[in-house]
């Protein structure tokens, strides 16, 4: 099974409508994708409201899950604008974690793993402790990313999943076709981030055939 549950369409930073971002996903290997493009509070209607369309239309490829990635959006606020989200038929709610590759605010993990409407954290760079117990409890996936600079912290925080016991997912984070990863790219992800056989099978396969159960 090969599932993605972080891409970008034109619809924020990506290069690719909605439906040729489905069709190469598809031509790659996948089950399914999610659409998750970057909103805040001024854009969080307009971009759910239109992928939820991009995924009725495009349901005779693979399966697509509308969704969003909370991007750099003040920490008090991702709830507020994770609940619109969800108001405007987001069926998977990504936070911009706190990678190192960009100025994300601190307390940003912390309001992600909090806030009950959020099913990822995405590449959250060097999460506390603390952080990743919420996540724990709070039943949220961390994510393992395939995208450049995101993926310094990668080890570190397989490293802290692994102590915690959080559920783990390997995602492309594509903003362009060639970042699209087959099952055999995202497998060298996993076992290059540290994760074992074992805990592969776990991201690759178990939990995300758990999640498509649950949304679709």
């Amino acid at each position: 099974m090969r599932v993605d549950f972080h891409t970008h369409s034109i619809l924020s930073d990506g290069e690719l409508i909605p439906a040729e971002l489905v069709r190469r996903a598809m031509a790659c290997g996948h089950d399914a994708i999610a659409i998750t493009d970057h909103v805040d509070m001024s854009n969080v209607e307009h971009v759910v409201k239109t992928v939820v369309k991009a995924a009725e239309l495009s349901e005779d490829y693979i399966k697509v899950i509308p969704g969003v990635e909370i991007t750099h959006v003040p920490p008090s606020k991702i709830e507020k604008v994770a609940k619109m989200a969800r108001k405007y038929g987001a069926k998977w709610i990504v936070v911009h974690g706190e990678t190192v590759a960009e100025p994300v605010i601190k307390g940003t993990n912390r309001a992600a793993v909090l806030c009950q409407e959020v099913d990822l954290l995405a590449h959250p760079g060097f999460i506390s402790d603390k952080e990743m117990e919420i996540a724990v409890d709070n039943s949220k996936y961390i994510e393992i990313t395939g995208r450049k600079g995101h993926n310094i912290t990668n080890g570190y925080v397989v490293s802290m999943a692994r102590e915690f016991g959080a559920k783990m997912l390997i995602d492309s984070d594509a903003h362009s076709p060639d970042d699209l990863m087959n099952y055999d790219r995202a497998l060298a992800v996993a076992l290059g981030a540290g994760l074992n056989d074992k805990e592969a099978k776990l991201a690759l396969e178990t939990y995300p055939a758990d999640i498509l159960n649950k949304l679709l």
